[in-house]
């Protein structure tokens, strides 16, 4: 069985109120930007930061897409590995 902690952060209501988000719509932008920038810095993989963010995998790659984040890494990570093999 899976356990959870819930994390608070606490967000001035001006924020909310200049992205015109409610508290909860905001909760999950923000796990889901999150897991971006986890997944992007290779600190959770694909899957675990889809987990992370609520989505499937397919729909998190596409996430990471849309976010200008290839699943393949950077070019400097690609040269990296072509090097290495």
């Amino acid at each position: 069985m899976k356990q959870f902690v819930n994390i608070t952060v606490p967000v001035q209501e001006e924020i909310l109120l200049s992205l015109r988000v409610g508290s909860e719509e905001f909760a999950e932008q923000m796990k889901a930007m999150t897991a971006l920038k986890l997944c992007e810095n290779r600190k959770l993989s694909i899957g675990q930061s889809a987990a992370f963010a609520g989505m499937d995998e397919a729909d998190f790659v596409k996430f990471l897409g849309r976010n200008n984040v290839s699943i393949f890494g950077s070019a400097a990570d690609i040269a990296e590995d072509y090097q290495n093999a």
